[in-house]
């Protein structure tokens, strides 16, 4: 990995080496390359100029370290990009140093870059989304059966499957992937407008250079103007990341707590120096559960810094534009760090039914106390109905016994609820409701339709 140490849980290999020097370099020589031959394709500068330029710009003649230092000075790689280019360039062909850079501003430059980046990123983190809805998918189909406590504010509450929760993580994913891939496809385009937004320095060819630019450089057709100082796009895009990492983190959150010794219910999968303690051979930590967590923690504050750099002024801005690309870099890496984190754990997730039985079995049947109610409450109403189950539920904790043997004494209950009724009122597969009919809806290909209408 290309990463550095302290940036190791933050990113991915894959991601690490997209966004690394020579990848971001590559980029922004790309921007340059092209710019040269789609003004030589339209008349603007001379062919032999453009190959000139193209011959130049190659990664292994600039200096890492001096084109990092001449940035701080800058304000903007663009600068010390262009100077370093054009020396390269006049050590070949003098004259065509002159058309290194033409009709362009540095924004262009960094702008176009990131785009160009951000369009390589969007297969990485598609292809680990769809390991992600995979693993899901067969989470959700293989345990739709399969009883377990449902949770409220922490606390045992009536049953659910844990096919249902698979498939409320599989659906939430899905939104996110979709609202992705519309998000990248409006911000990964071209940047180019010159100085002030206008390509006044290009005269009438502005328009058909911007055009075969953005060709050559794979994006198709250029967006309708520049957008030096107009960042919704790209803005969408990171909260989008936001958004998704949140869904990520919640499941991350719900399997973190199933794998609490105490709880016992799920188990990631483990493997070569995953999940293990450097003091405690005894544990199988949630391991990347916690870096999709960490993401989770990490990515609102970028987002919120990059929606705080959104005040830019006028035609050019001074300040918010500079303070984008790291949040972008790290906006991007950390999603997809979740997002194979994640993909991980649904490809290679252990659930144990019987321990969900046992726990469910643990309540003593105390969380069939609302289904005990209403079937009383349709007989002698909700309010009389809740009050006898209040009671009868604190004997049941006090004395050790099952709901259920508590009501069977309650006169008032068994005029109404036979022994039948009361034997069944603890079998989780008779309360689960709606439950599969809203996980096959969650799951279906026709909920997916239902999204791509919005």
């Amino acid at each position: 990995m290309s990463a550095r140490l302290i940036e190791s849980l933050t990113t991915t290999q894959a991601m690490a080496a997209l966004f690394s020097d020579d990848s971001v370099l590559q980029a922004m020589l790309e921007f340059e390359k092209a710019l040269a031959r789609a003004e030589a394709q339209c008349g603007v500068i001379p062919k032999e100029a453009a190959d000139a330029i193209t011959a130049a710009a190659r990664p292994r003649e600039f200096d890492f370290s001096a084109l990092a230092e001449a940035t701080f000075r800058a304000g903007t790689p663009a600068i010390p990009l262009v100077k370093m280019l054009t020396e390269q360039v006049r050590h070949t062909d003098a004259e065509a140093a002159r058309f290194v850079h033409w009709g362009a501003t540095s924004q262009d430059v960094a702008d176009t870059a990131m785009s160009l980046l951000l369009k390589r990123a969007e297969p990485i983190l598609s292809a680990d989304l769809l390991r992600l809805e995979t693993g899901l998918s067969g989470l959700t189909e293989r345990y739709k059966d399969t009883c377990m406590l449902g949770r409220t504010l922490l606390q045992p509450a009536p049953p659910v499957t844990f096919g249902l929760k698979a498939a409320g993580w599989l659906a939430s994913v899905r939104r996110g992937r979709r609202r992705l891939q519309k998000s990248f496809r409006a911000a990964a385009v071209l940047q180019f407008g010159g100085a002030s937004g206008t390509l006044a320095s290009l005269g009438d060819r502005g328009i058909p250079v911007a055009e075969a630019l953005s060709a050559d450089l794979g994006f198709g057709n250029p967006p309708a103007a520049p957008w030096h100082t107009q960042r919704d796009q790209l803005a969408t895009l990171i909260c989008n990341c936001g958004v998704l990492t949140g869904s990520l983190g919640k499941m991350a959150r719900d399997i973190s707590l199933l794998m609490q010794n105490e709880v016992g219910e799920a188990i990631e999968s483990g493997g070569e120096g995953r999940g293990e303690s450097s003091t405690m051979p005894n544990k199988r930590n949630p391991t990347a559960c916690s870096l999709t967590l960490a993401a989770a923690h990490r990515v609102p504050g970028l987002v919120a810094s990059f929606l705080s750099a959104m005040l830019q002024e006028h035609e050019r801005g001074v300040g918010g534009w500079q303070a984008e690309w790291p949040v972008v870099a790290a906006v991007v890496q950390s999603t997809a760090v979740a997002i194979a984190s994640m993909a991980e754990v649904a490809g290679g997730l252990s659930v144990d039914p019987q321990k969900m039985r046992l726990n469910i079995e643990k309540t003593s049947g105390a969380i069939f106390a609302e289904r005990a109610m209403m079937m009383l409450g349709a007989k002698m109403g909700r309010d009389v109905a809740h009050n006898i189950l209040g009671s009868a539920v604190k004997k049941s904790a006090e004395e050790g016994r099952n709901l259920s043997a508590v009501l069977a004494e309650i006169p008032e209950v068994t005029a109404h609820l036979g022994p039948a009724e009361l034997q069944q009122l603890e079998t989780p597969e008779r309360y689960l409701g709606s439950a599969e009919a809203f996980r096959k809806a969650l799951a279906s290909e026709s909920g997916r339709a239902d999204y791509d209408k919005e």
